[in-house]
């Protein structure tokens, strides 16, 4: 039945086209992604875009509360901490079957972390898992029973609730992985509100209702996401009728849809940096004078005020100011002065070399990354850097610029949406978080300070002392400019006017459950 629905919404789908003022099915949601996943295995994936999809299909133990980032009950009705910080335990909902109609219970929470953690489980070959890390402090999960769960910690780890209820710690059925092995990515079983219907490759991902879910079965009968890269190409499907929701909206088309009374307009800030990566292995970006000197290269305000149109705000450092217990407010941004960048490129022994430079079409979170780099190239050449541009699609980027940067290029832009302001340092500028060791910190930055300080953020319970932590690691970081701070984005989306209940998160996935389409 689920495949003939599915088949059906996709058969009603393909009849749409831009040019005849096309009407989307009823009841049936479309979605303009900015990608084409890469799975629907929650724990082989990183993007946001990935994301948007999966926490349909998909439920954790806890989850984000709707409109925060503070944990709620989920998979697990409650838990209990340990005194030492060491031991989280978990009471988990009793009834729920998996898509696959295989039991959810305990074991089948343990299968899902040994998978990801033990590289002698007889499922771990079924990765890579990239955010693995997020659970690195996992020694033990030991199923006491069928609805209690316990996770032994090697060291009191603050953000671990936190990292549940990240996509990384969504559950998928044990069976699927068994009977899918490394296709279960093609072949996706949860407990989430909408089922797995089907996946056209670079055409659209069918997700249909599932009846029997706990947490109550959603209204709309089905989602169909549809990856469309080219923005133009986005805006042309929503303003024609062949989308409800398109996501990451141009600036310069915000406006458009905001005076047009057929569509919904939202926008949120939210825990967003966009920035450059800069080699520091190898020259020119293996001197700190030349990585500061990039940083005063680029015309961040102009890039904000003329391209995003407003739609960010400068960076300061690393960390986004949507973090408020833990941002540094005390840094100011790199200003604007392209003296100084010559200054520092000679200082650094720079002489005109050819280096590259890797944008991405598009992406999660990438904003307009095409126009951003062209003005990138633009700044940086005007003080004498010799900058050459390659443009790669999102998941071919992804696959050039996550395995580092060495022998490759000297900078790449990037973007990351996160939950906690442990994620982004501790995964992207940590020693031990180099490609080589499954980490993303592609530039190869390395300061034993900054490590120091986001191992003990990480185990320190009290809030105020994390945060201290935090600031001190923000201006280390900002000085020593492993990175170019570019922007901080408001994210966005329009939905047509009919479309009911429709909500942007801070933590910047798709919530589709509550959804409403009236006929």
């Amino acid at each position: 039945m689920k495949k003939l629905l599915a088949t059906a919404l996709a058969s009603a789908f393909i009849a749409f086209a831009p040019q005849v003022q096309a009407q989307t099915p009823p009841n049936v949601l479309i979605v303009g992604q900015i990608a084409e996943p890469k799975s629907l295995d929650p724990h082989a994936v990183t993007a946001v875009n990935d994301f948007r999809i999966l926490v349909n299909l998909y439920d954790g133990l806890v989850r984000y509360k709707d409109g925060t980032l503070e944990v709620e009950p989920s998979l697990a009705e409650s838990w209990m901490i340990s005194g030492d910080g060491k031991t989280y335990t978990f009471k988990l909902r009793e009834g729920v079957k998996f898509h696959d109609g295989s039991d959810f219970n305990a074991e089948a929470v343990k299968f899902n972390f040994d998978r990801m953690l033990k590289e002698d489980h007889p499922y771990h070959d079924t990765g890579p898992f990239p955010l693995s890390f997020f659970f690195s402090t996992v020694e033990e999960v030991i199923a006491e029973d069928p609805t209690t769960v316990t996770f032994k910690l090697s060291a009191p780890y603050a953000p671990f609730l936190s990292n549940l209820a990240y996509p990384t710690g969504l559950i998928v059925s044990p069976d699927a992985v068994k009977q899918h092995g490394k296709d279960f990515g093609r072949n996706p079983s949860g407990t989430g509100a909408y089922k797995f219907g089907e996946w056209d490759a670079n055409a659209k991902m069918v997700a249909v209702k599932n009846e029997a879910y706990w947490d109550g079965a959603p209204d709309l009968e089905a989602v169909i996401y549809r990856p469309i890269t080219d923005a133009n190409t986005r805006i042309a499907e929503m303003l024609s009728g062949g989308l409800d929701v398109m996501v990451e909206v141009p600036p310069d088309s915000l406006q458009q849809f905001k005076q047009d009374e057929n569509f919904k307009v939202l926008e949120q800030a939210g825990p967003h940096v966009w920035f450059l990566i800069l080699n520091t292995r190898e020259a020119p970006f293996d001197n700190k004078a030349a990585r500061q000197a990039a940083n005063y290269a680029i015309n961040k305000t102009a890039l904000v005020d003329n391209i995003l149109q407003g739609t960010a705000e400068v960076a300061a450092g690393p960390t986004p100011p949507a973090f408020a217990w833990a941002y540094n407010e005390t840094l100011e941004p790199y200003p604007y002065d392209p003296e100084k960048a010559k200054a520092l490129l000679a200082e650094a022994g720079y002489n005109g070399e050819e280096i590259t430079f890797f944008v991405t079409e598009g992406g999660s979170g990438m904003l307009d990354p095409v126009a951003m780099g062209t003005a990138i190239q633009a700044d940086l050449e005007a003080v004498g850097m010799n900058v050459k541009i390659e443009t790669y699609e999102w998941n071919t980027f992804l696959g050039k610029v996550n395995p580092g940067l060495e022998g490759k290029a000297a900078m790449a832009e990037m973007a990351w949406m996160t939950n906690d302001p442990d994620t982004l340092p501790f995964l992207a500028l940590r020693t031990e978080a180099m490609p080589e060791n499954g980490g993303f910190n592609s530039g190869y930055y390395s300061n034993p300070k900054v490590d120091e300080l986001l191992e003990k953020a990480r185990q320190v319970t009290e809030q105020a002392e994390r945060a201290a932590l935090y600031k001190e690691m923000q201006q280390i970081v900002q000085d020593d400019a492993p990175w170019v701070f570019v922007a901080n984005w408001k994210q966005n989306a329009v939905t047509k006017a009919s479309v009911e209940d429709f909500k942007l998160q801070p933590s910047f996935f798709l919530m589709l459950q509550d959804v409403k389409k009236p006929m």
